[in-house]
């Protein structure tokens, strides 16, 4: 008798003995994830550094098909998927690696394209897994969001494959390539998938996710005007930030023509502030200011310090003339500030009682072909329309302008719907996973701010990677995932998989 049908007799009567809906967690899904941990976890981890090494940032103007770092991860993942035994097939922006035959479907959902990062903020390359800067740490872009969970994906896959686990739902890996830039390629694709019944993202956060806000943002451009100096101080630039959904760690200024007095006043107050570290660098009729902040996933901005909203608050001291820096330096202070919650934006802010309030948090301040624009990122949750919120923006940044004297060139609002799923049929066996393997009794569903793919399929929820509490370091200058919790994960995706595959 094969091996593989030795096993599969061994383990029906565990499957049929212990319900998958049950208050446990089956013992044959204990096993394997022990197992998968036992043998893969330095494999599982190697992986993650072969698939870092690829900088898949979307460049505006290059195909996925041109980008070499897409081809070359893709490459990757099919050489990784045959060496495991597992199916491969490439759809594009979207590859699926497969485990069973079964016609119904479990979907893990991923993505492997990641945002750009600073190289001169890391201690080794971004796109290289640092191993001993931080013991216990796996430092690399990528490493929460989104390649760790790949490569546990892969190896629970790989576990379950080995033990010849018997498994109702064929398990298919969903990787999109374009998660951070592009959705419409994954909406092209949909059309004609078979969507599978059960759908899990791992791109989020534990216990499990069932509710998302919208991502939504507000761009405001401060057009180029004339403005008599005559030798006063004023702004001659402003900027800051790296990305649009990352709060920024650095922001800079020049002030031209300051006066010793209002250099002391600038100094004086950013004192005050706490988590900004300033640099002053004064020359010829110029002052230049660098703050430096903390930059996190604009999702938590309560776990940032933002370095374009505390600038604009250090420059409080002073009433600029509006150009385009000191109009944006002007309205940064007075509608948007140093909070996370929209509470001096007019009558925008609000809460629901499961998602939580809307946040806000400005991302980026750019100069472009129209003047410099200010980025702000909310994230909404249920509890107001759509309608009602862009009434109340454009309300208010009409009041400022009237108020102010200062008229933008050009507003946009663009607001994302809130994402919620009610009664998921596996909600219940994840929780279970999760509390058995974390010992957290009283875990329970969770809403959170940031926005994954799971908008996009029916019964989708998130599990993973992150844990309850903890500060989600994707998108940050310092993303990382420890090795317990690689560990961890791979036990909690190796029993997941086996407890959903066989609802």
């Amino acid at each position: 008798m094969k091996l593989k049908s030795v096993l599969v007799s061994l383990f029906l009567p565990l499957l049929s003995s212990a319900p998958l809906v049950s208050a446990e967690v089956s013992p044959v899904a204990q096993d394997t994830a022990a197992y998968a941990v036992e043998n893969y976890e330095g494999a599982m981890t190697d992986t993650l550094a072969e698939l870092v090494r690829f900088e898949t940032v979307a460049r505006e103007g290059v195909a996925l098909e041109k980008n070499r770092e897409f081809t070359g991860f893709k490459r990757a993942l099919r050489n990784k998927a045959r060496e495991l035994g597992l199916e491969y097939q490439d759809h594009g922006h979207v590859v699926i690696i497969a485990l069973g035959q079964g016609q119904e479907k479990l979907g893990i959902v991923t993505h492997g394209d990641v945002q750009p990062a600073n190289p001169a903020k890391w201690n080794k390359s971004p796109f290289e897994l640092d191993r001993e800067s931080e013991p216990g740490k796996l430092i690399a872009r990528g490493s929460e969001d989104d390649k760790g969970p790949i490569a546990t994906a892969l190896y629970a896959m790989k576990a379950i494959k080995d033990r010849g686990v018997p498994m109702k739902r064929r398990v298919e890996l969903m990787v999109y390539l374009a998660e951070e830039s592009d959705w419409e390629p994954l909406k092209a694709f949909l059309k004609t998938y078979a969507i599978p019944a059960y759908n899990i993202t791992i791109d989020a956060n534990y216990p499990v996710v069932t509710a998302e806000k919208g991502w939504s943002e507000v761009r405001v451009t401060a057009a180029a005007t004339p403005i008599e100096v005559e030798g006063k101080p004023y702004l001659s630039e402003f900027y800051g930030g790296y990305f649009r959904s990352q709060v920024p760690d650095e922001a800079h200024a020049i002030v031209t023509n300051p006066t010793p007095a209002l250099v002391e006043a600038i100094r004086a107050r950013a004192g005050r502030q706490k988590g900004v570290d300033y640099e002053f660098v004064e020359g010829d009729d110029k002052l230049e200011i660098i703050a430096r902040g903390k930059a996190t996933h604009s999702s938590e901005p309560e776990h940032g310090v933002n370095a374009i909203a505390f600038l604009a608050d250090a420059l409080k001291v002073h009433d600029w003339p509006a150009n385009p820096a000191g109009s944006t330096v002007r309205y940064l202070n007075e509608l948007v500030g140093t909070g996370i919650l929209a509470e001096q934006f007019g009558d925008i802010a609000y809460s629901d009682d499961f998602m939580g309030p809307m946040t806000a948090a400005v991302t980026m301040v750019k100069a472009d072909a129209k003047g410099l624009t200010s980025y702000l990122n909310l994230r909404r949750p249920t509890g107001k329309s759509a309608t009602q919120l862009d009434g109340e923006i454009r309300s208010a940044l009409a009041g400022w302008q009237k108020s102010s004297g200062i008229e933008f060139a050009t507003i946009e609002v663009e607001l994302g719907d809130p994402y919620r799923v009610d009664n998921a049929p596996h909600v219940e066996p994840l929780l279970e996973v999760f509390r058995h393997f974390t010992g957290m009794e009283d875990a329970g569903p969770v809403a959170i701010g940031g926005s994954t793919n799971a908008k996009l399929l029916p019964n989708a929820v998130s599990f993973g990677p992150s844990m309850p509490g903890a500060a989600y370091t994707g998108h940050s200058e310092h993303e990382f995932i420890t090795a317990e919790q690689f560990r961890l994960n791979l036990k909690m995706y190796t029993a997941m998989m086996i407890e959903i595959g066989n609802l």
